[in-house]
């Protein structure tokens, strides 16, 4: 593991849609008094339904976790720009992100915060999406405008000069993505590397080439490169009975053969596979559980989201940057090999196993940064999970977000996609990348 770097030099520097939107704008108003009224007078409302909509259009487009991590991660700081000079006590993130030199002020004149971030995120999901079906960009305008409705007691002029600076800033926002490498390497052309103990495509698909191949040299937000937090490496592969890497092989396939309903419950509620609104998005799912069950202000629930916007980001370019080092095979690959020490042929993952190299695991990663920044923001608050009620899976509650972190982290285990190497290692190197984050980005003024 490596340890977190030395802090940078930086400029100076943390319900139903209808119902919450007309709570929001029953807060109060910038348009009252001599000047805009601080973020903080404003409820969590506008941050809640603007992810909560991020995360159903990350369903509905089938999204797959990389892509939905960096949508997350320029949409939370979007919306955290446009609100931070309403936060007295915050710091903007511009010096402290990777290639985010600068951003537009607002313009002179009262500015209501809600509707910037509203204009804001609206118009950077709008050009993340740009290749979305026309379904999804109609709901991403709708619910602009539905979210803009609401504030009824603004002034006209304050309304559009809030509106025009969100815009401003979504473009700022969307100048800077397109520095980050996507275009060069999403989806890039890759030939996987053949010998032992290297991937293969797997069962049931077998799909020829791996998920992001290149996605580990995308920018990252704060790390300095994918591999500053790389784990130490999982045991040497072996295909003889009783070596470190036979034994981790026998514990996947013992565990899955021998399935608690408990373990299929945790090995479903986090799988957030093909069609869903993804891991990432399910830490912004509990992001917003939390920040709603504490009925914290807007200025809060923005870091909230700010954070584990970074850490989902920087974690998959993290995982993806191992993944594609060690190119290590699937636990469904080694357990049918019939030159291994188990050698089933008819074996198969209890959760589909995913079309990339196993080590290390993004699940346990990305879950390690999220409740890592959570954590300091928040502390070990205790919450109920109900991101998936809609699907008929029971809610689960957790003590603290490691708990949660733990648990979705072990649930690959149980899913039969992931040795424990991966898993354990996964989860250091995402609390390495959360500690990274927390070091060199300061989100309040001291």
């Amino acid at each position: 593991m490596h340890l977190p770097r030395p802090r940078r030099a930086r400029a100076a520097r943390f319900a139903p849609l209808a119902l919450l939107l007309a709570a929001s704008s029953a807060c109060h108003d910038s348009s009252s008094g001599g000047g805009s009224a601080q973020t903080s007078t404003f409820d969590a409302s506008t941050a809640t339904a603007w992810f909560a909509e991020l995360t159903a259009v990350i369903d509905v487009e089938g999204l797959n976790p990389p892509e939905a991590s960096r949508r997350i991660g320029y949409a939370s700081v979007a919306f955290y720009e446009a609100l931070v000079r309403g936060m007295p006590d915050h710091n903007s993130l511009v010096g402290q992100l990777n290639g985010l030199s600068a951003l537009p002020e607002p313009p002179a004149g009262r500015i209501h915060w809600p509707e910037a971030a509203n204009a804001a995120v609206a118009d950077v999901l709008a050009g993340l999406f740009a290749t979305a079906s026309a379904p999804t960009l109609t709901a991403i305008a709708d619910h602009e405008a539905l979210v803009e409705a609401s504030f009824t007691d603004i002034d006209a002029a304050t309304i559009d000069r809030s509106k025009q600076f969100g815009e401003d800033l979504a473009v700022a926002i969307l100048d800077w993505a397109a520095d980050d490498g996507y275009a060069q390497w999403n989806d890039c052309a890759f030939t996987p590397p053949t010998g032992d103990g290297l991937w293969v495509p797997t069962p049931p698909a077998f799909v020829a080439s791996p998920l992001e191949p290149c996605w580990g040299n995308l920018r990252p937000f704060v790390l300095l490169f994918g591999a500053e937090c790389a784990p130490l490496p999982h045991p040497a592969f072996s295909r003889t009975a009783g070596s470190a890497f036979a034994v981790e092989a026998q514990e996947v396939y013992d565990t899955v053969n021998n399935l608690t309903t408990e373990q299929q419950d945790i090995a479903l509620f986090w799988a957030d596979g093909g069609g869903s609104l993804t891991p990432p998005g399910h830490w912004v799912s509990i992001t917003g559980e939390v920040v709603t069950d504490l009925d914290v202000a807007l200025d809060v629930a923005a870091e909230a989201y700010a954070r584990v916007g970074l850490a989902v980001a920087d974690a998959f370019i993290s995982c993806w940057e191992i993944k594609f080092t060690y190119h290590l095979l699937r636990p469904i690959t080694y357990i049918r090999d019939a030159a291994g020490p188990i050698n089933d042929p008819a074996w198969t993952s209890f959760i589909t196993t995913p079309p990339f190299a196993e080590f290390s695991s993004g699940h346990s990663t990305q879950s390690g940064a999220a409740a890592f920044v959570l954590t300091d923001l928040f502390g070990a608050v205790p919450f109920t999970d109900d991101t998936h009620a809609g699907a008929g899976l029971a809610a689960r509650s957790f003590d603290s977000f490691d708990e949660a972190a733990d648990e979705a982290a072990i649930s690959r285990l149980y899913g039969g996609i992931h040795y424990r190497s991966a898993i354990e290692r996964g989860l250091e190197q995402g609390r390495c990348i959360g500690q990274v984050i927390l070091q060199n980005v300061e989100f309040r003024k001291e």
